[in-house]
């Protein structure tokens, strides 16, 4: 008989030990997961800032160009303007489309959150004998 209560005991001290794991691998991954968050929020501000910043450069700099050769070609100033015109224009429709290709094909996020909680899987169904069941 005396190896009921202790035999609940054991058990017991396992439940919580596993619990306790359980929680600690929990809490583990949403850290991971709260950091890839802030990784990836720092990444899309910096470059939003640096596009902006090119964006505005570059125009000023182009329409100053296009102000400068249509002053130098005074009397075929609207064939210029109207070259650079259909050029803006078909730049504009390549970078849309580059856009629309970048944003239709975004890269995995959370790549390093996934990878540990599928490896965890393979962990405790090792652990607990179910190693050889499909997912």
């Amino acid at each position: 008989m005396s190896s009921a209560p202790g035999g609940r005991a054991g058990l017991f001290a396992s439940i919580s030990t596993v619990a306790a794991t359980l929680l600690v691998m929990g809490q583990t991954r949403l850290e991971l997961l709260g950091n890839e968050i802030e990784t990836q929020k720092l990444q899309a501000l910096r470059i939003l800032l640096l596009a902006q910043a090119l964006i505005f450069s570059a125009g000023l700099g182009v329409l100053l160009l296009v102000v400068l050769l249509a002053l130098l070609a005074w009397d075929q100033r609207l064939w210029v303007l109207g070259g650079f015109a259909a050029l803006f224009a078909i730049a504009a429709a390549g970078f849309y489309r580059a856009l629309m290709r970048a944003v239709n094909t975004p890269e995995p996020a959370f790549a390093a959150t996934l990878a540990e909680l599928r490896q965890d899987i393979v962990n405790l169904k090792a652990a607990t004998g179910h190693a050889g069941t499909p997912d």
